[in-house]
C-alpha cells in the first residue's frame, strides 16, 4: 500500500504513517519502498521492479562501491539481473580494461557510458518489467564464455544457505553464470537474509564472496565459514 493509502484507512497524518513504517521495517515485519509498504513474505512473486529500485538504495550504493572496488582493471565478468548489480554497473563507469557479458540491459546501457570498457549483450528474451534477458538462447550463449568474476544478485537467503529467487528462467541464466566463472561474489542487502522465495538457484558453499551492507545474522556466521564464504561488509 502507498503512504496515501495508509494514511487515509487510519485516519493519521504521513508524518505518522512513515514513522510506523520505518519501526515495523526496522523490526522485519514490513519492507519498505519508495512511496509505501508491504509484507514481506510471498515466496511465489518479486517486488516490482520500479518499487525494488528504491528499495534499500544507500544500502546497494555502499554494496556497490566494495564491490567495484574489489574489482581488478582488465578483468572480465558477468553480471546478471537484478537492481543491487545495475548499482555496481555505475560504480564501474570509471574502471579500465574491463570486458562484461550481461543479461540485463539496464546494466548494459549504464556500462556503454564507460569508454574503457567494452559490454557483450547476452540474446534471448527480454522481460518487459526489468529488461532482463532470460531463456535458454540466453544460457547457451552464456556457455561460450569463461570468466574471472561472476556477479550475481539474490532474492533470498534461507536459514539452512540456500539462495533462491522466483523466476525459474533467470535462475537457470544464474546456474550458468556460476559454472563459467572463476570466482562468483554475490551481492545482497541486508534484507535479503532469511528472506523466502520459490526457486532455488545455489548454496552459499557455491559463493566465493558475500557482499552485504551489514553484518549478517548470528545465524549465518557459521554456515558462511563452514561454506568458506569471504564475507565483506561495506562501509556506510
Amino acid at each position: 500500500m502507498s503512504v496515501d493509502a495508509l494514511a487515509e484507512r487510519f485516519g493519521v497524518t504521513l508524518q505518522t504513517v512513515r514513522r510506523d513504517v520505518g519501526l515495523l521495517a526496522d523490526a522485519g515485519l514490513l519492507a519498505r519502498f519508495h512511496g509505501g509498504a508491504r509484507v514481506p513474505s510471498s515466496t511465489t512473486e518479486n517486488i516490482g521492479y520500479l518499487q525494488r529500485r528504491h528499495l534499500h538504495e544507500e544500502a546497494k550504493r555502499q554494496i556497490a562501491r566494495a564491490v567495484a572496488a574489489a574489482v581488478p582493471a582488465g578483468s572480465s565478468l558477468i553480471i546478471n539481473i537484478g537492481t543491487t548489480t545495475e548499482a555496481v554497473a555505475r560504480e564501474l563507469l570509471r574502471h579500465k580494461g574491463l570486458r562484461i557479458i550481461t543479461n540485463n540491459l539496464n546494466v548494459a546501457a549504464i556500462l556503454a557510458d564507460n569508454p574503457d570498457c567494452e559490454v557483450i549483450v547476452a540474446g534471448g528474451l527480454v522481460r518487459a518489467r526489468d529488461r532482463g534477458i532470460v531463456g535458454e538462447a540466453t544460457v547457451d550463449f552464456i556457455r561460450q564464455f569463461r570468466v574471472d568474476i561472476g556477479l550475481i544478485g539474490i532474492s533470498g537467503i534461507e536459514a539452512d544457505g540456500t539462495l533462491r529467487d522466483f523466476d525459474y528462467r533467470e535462475v537457470k541464466v544464474a546456474r550458468t553464470v556460476i559454472e563459467q566463472s572463476r570466482q562468483v561474489w554475490l551481492a545482497a542487502d541486508h534484507s535479503k537474509f532469511n528472506r523466502p522465495a520459490m526457486v532455488q538457484l545455489a548454496h552459499l558453499n557455491e559463493i566465493d564472496a558475500l557482499y552485504t551492507d551489514l553484518p549478517p545474522p548470528q545465524s549465518f556466521e557459521s554456515l558462511l565459514k563452514d561454506a568458506g564464504v569471504s564475507c565483506v561488509v561495506a562501509p556506510a
